[in-house]
C-alpha cells in the first residue's frame, strides 16, 4: 500500500461533503471477482452514495446483491454509485431524504421491499460530523443534526426494517474507533458512535432468538467525504498518518468487513465489532 498518494490540504463547506470534489479520489473499487456470497439478496445501505457506503454498495453488488442506496441530498454522488452497482450487473434504486424523519425511514424501507420483493441486509451507515473542541459553546443545531443522523435514523430504519427481516438476515451498524477511544475534538460525534455501539449490542440480544444477526464496524481514519467536510484544509493534509500503519484507510478496505458480517462467513457473529483502523488497539 505504499503507492497510495499523499492527501493534500483541502476542505469543503458542506456536510455531507462531495466525493467527486476530493483529491485524491477515495478508492472504493473491490479487489477480487465476486463468488456469489450475496446472490439473490437485497441490501438497504444508508449513506450509500459515497465513502464507505459507496464501497459497500460496489462490493455487495459484485457479490450478487440488489442495492437500495439511501442518501440525504448528494445527487451526483448517488447517481455515480448507482451506475457502479449497475455496471456490476446488479440493480440499484436511489432513495433521497432524511432518515431521521420517521415517516421517510418507513417509506424508504417500504420502497425497497416493494421494488425488490424483500430485504435481507440493513446497513445503518449514514452519519454527520463536525469538530467541536469548545464544549461550552457547542452549536445546538449541529448537536441536534448529529444525534438525529447518527442515532435516531438508525433506530427508525431498524424499526421499519424488522417486519421484513427473516431468519438469517443481518443488520450492520457503523460505529467508529472514537466510540472506544474518544476524541476531544469530536465530542458529539464520538458520543453518537458510542450510542450506535450500544444499540448494536442491545439489538443483538433482542433479535438473536429470531436468527437475525446484529453487528458493528468501527472504522478508524478512512479517506471519505467526512474528512474535507469536517476539518480545516491544513488538518486534512496527510490525514491518517498518526495511526500505526501511517496512512488513512481507503473505503474498499472497510467494505470487506461489512461483507464478512453480512454473508454466511459471519454466521457465528452477533453483537460484535470489527475494527478496520490501521492498527490502533482499542477495547473490543
Amino acid at each position: 500500500m505504499n503507492d497510495i498518494p499523499k492527501i493534500p490540504p483541502q476542505s469543503q463547506d458542506s456536510m455531507p461533503a462531495h466525493e467527486h470534489d476530493m483529491t485524491p479520489a477515495p478508492d472504493w473499487e473491490p479487489r477480487y471477482p465476486g463468488v456469489g456470497k450475496l446472490d439473490g439478496q437485497v441490501a438497504f445501505i444508508s449513506g450509500g452514495d459515497s465513502g464507505i457506503g459507496r464501497a459497500i454498495s460496489a462490493l455487495f453488488a459484485r457479490e450478487g446483491a440488489k442495492i437500495a442506496i439511501a442518501y440525504l441530498n448528494e445527487d451526483g454522488d448517488a447517481e455515480k454509485t448507482a451506475e457502479i452497482v449497475r455496471n456490476e450487473g446488479s440493480e440499484a434504486i436511489l432513495i433521497k431524504g432524511d432518515l431521521a424523519e420517521k415517516e421517510h425511514a418507513e417509506a424508504a424501507i417500504q420502497r425497497t421491499v416493494d421494488t425488490f420483493g424483500k430485504l435481507d441486509v440493513l446497513i445503518n451507515n449514514a452519519a454527520q460530523q463536525w469538530l467541536d473542541e469548545d464544549f461550552v459553546n457547542l452549536d445546538a443545531d449541529k448537536i441536534d443534526r448529529m444525534m438525529k443522523s447518527n442515532v435516531t435514523a438508525y433506530l427508525y430504519c431498524t424499526q421499519a426494517a424488522l417486519p421484513h427481516l427473516n431468519e438469517g438476515a443481518s443488520i450492520i451498524n457503523t460505529s467508529s474507533v472514537n466510540a472506544f477511544a474518544g476524541l476531544g475534538s469530536l465530542v458529539t460525534y464520538s458520543t453518537t458512535r458510542g450510542a450506535s455501539l450500544a444499540f448494536t449490542r442491545s439489538m443483538s440480544g433482542n433479535l438473536v432468538e429470531k436468527g437475525i444477526r446484529v453487528n458493528a464496524v468501527a472504522p478508524g481514519p478512512i479517506w471519505t467525504p467526512f474528512i474535507p467536510g469536517t476539518m480545516p484544509a491544513e488538518q486534512v493534509e496527510d490525514f491518517g498518518s498518526g495511526v500505526p500503519m501511517g496512512r488513512a484507510g481507503q473505503p474498499w478496505e472497510v467494505a470487506t468487513a461489512y461483507l464478512f458480517l453480512a454473508s454466511s462467513d459471519g454466521s457465528y457473529y452477533t453483537g460484535q465489532t470489527l475494527h478496520p483502523n490501521g492498527g490502533a488497539i482499542v477495547g473490543a
